[in-house]
Formats: C-alpha cells, structure tokens, sequence
C-alpha cells in the first residue's frame, strides 16, 4: 500500500463547497502514479516504450465530504494482477480524524500505443509489484 496527502484547494470544490465528485478520480490517479513511482515503474519510461495504460473500469462509493482545506490521505493498493490488467484500490481518509472519505477502484490495461490493443503485462513489471 502507498499513502499520498493531498490539501483540498478552492478549485477541488463545487457549488456545495465539498469536494466535487469526480476530483476523487483525480487522486485516485495520482496514487496510482506515486505507488507505481515507488516500485521503480515510471509512467514516462512507459510511454516512450509505446505502453500506456488506460483505465477501463472506475468505481467510488463516497461516505463523507471532504471540503476546502482539509488535508485527504489518499492510499492506494494494487488488489489484482491479470494478464493484462490491474486492478487498483484506493481510499479516501480525512487526515485530521482517519474518517473514511470515499473508497473506489480502477482497473487499468496495458496496451501498445501504436496499434491501440492490449497486451500481456511484461515480467519485469510483474516482479516489482507485490500483492497485499
């Protein structure tokens, strides 16, 4: 598991002044980056080798706003590997009282940028990540 912090700034917001839905994706995404960063498996090496990896599935159950100021933890945990596929957990906590924000998924595929398809997950990758 990898923890980032994350203070709410006003444009996180909506109307309501909580956070607004979808910016939980957005940290949900910069987990992702920073747990992946922590493997040694670096995003820009990646693409430059003609692998993305898109999400194709997102989920989040929201429990608690977060609102302007707070500091969130986002934590972040890789859940599943298939062939070609993680499956990313995170959740959401309100720093100050460990208050369960928001818990969702995402599942990323890798794929050959040049021909838009996917692809099995290289071996070398799978060595760095180790399931929970």
């Amino acid at each position: 598991m990898h923890k980032i912090e994350h203070r709410v700034i006003y444009g996180d917001t909506d109307a309501g002044q909580v956070v607004y839905y979808a910016n939980y994706f957005r940290w949900f995404e910069s987990g992702r980056r920073e747990l992946f960063r922590s493997l040694k498996i670096d995003y820009i090496e990646l693409d430059k080798s003609g692998i993305i990896t898109p999400v194709v599935e997102a989920h989040c159950s929201y429990f608690h706003p977060a609102r302007y100021d707070d500091i969130v933890v986002v934590e972040t945990r890789i859940s599943e590997i298939k062939e070609k596929s993680i499956k990313f957990e995170n959740k959401v906590f309100r720093k100050k009282d460990r208050k369960l924000l928001a818990a969702g998924y995402t599942i990323n595929v890798f794929v050959d940028k040049k021909k838009m398809k996917s692809i099995k997950i290289s071996e070398s990758i799978r060595k760095k990540i180790k399931i929970d």
